[in-house]
């Protein structure tokens, strides 16, 4: 076999007992041979400015080239007021800057919403989902992933309780490897 696609993978909480992050670690120990997750942190990244754009801070200059090298990006956020969370925003708006430098443009990517409540954080998957198509962000389509009851979801040692959830989420990761290996730049 050869190598495995590196994903980056984006949280959109900071919270030490972040739910999403729970969630991005059990996607990690879930995926399939030819994927390898990597949590990509996001709390360091200081406000996007423009004025910083021809000096920018060190760690915008490591964040864009961490999302260049990987081969796809997924997203894995909770919803705040029905959108994504600001420090996800933020390093979204980091990686696409300075304009026609965007560290996003043709990577294949896939967004995961997750919450507490009935709908499983809908509004910020599809909130998120304008911002990529700008982006030029290839998103998976099918199938969509609300995971709802996340703070029901985990076993004591992280991983998915739910097999039902459990399932869904291996069959989710198998079909971004091949949404990857169909959009990833050659």
């Amino acid at each position: 076999m050869s190598n495995p696609r590196d994903v980056a993978v984006l949280v959109g909480s900071l919270r030490k007992e972040s739910l999403n992050l729970k969630l991005a670690k059990a996607l990690a120990a879930l995926a399939p041979p030819n994927l390898k997750l990597d949590i990509v942190e996001i709390g360091q990244l200081s406000h996007y400015n423009q004025d910083d754009d021809a000096n920018p801070p060190s760690e915008w200059v490591a964040f864009r080239d961490r999302i260049r090298r990987a081969d796809a990006v997924l997203f894995v956020t909770p919803e705040y007021n029905r959108s994504v969370p600001g420090v996800l925003k933020n390093a979204i708006d980091v990686g696409s800057r300075p304009y026609g430098e965007s560290a996003w443009d043709g990577k294949p990517g896939g967004v995961i919403s997750a919450s507490p409540g009935n709908i499983g954080g809908f509004g910020a998957n599809h909130h998120l989902r304008q911002s990529l198509v700008f982006l030029n962000i290839p998103v998976l389509q099918q199938p969509e992933a609300y995971i709802s009851g996340v703070d029901k979801l985990f076993d004591e040692q992280g991983g998915i309780a739910n097999e039902s959830t459990r399932g869904f989420l291996s069959k989710y990761l198998t079909t971004f490897a091949s949404w990857i290996d169909r959009n990833a730049a050659r």
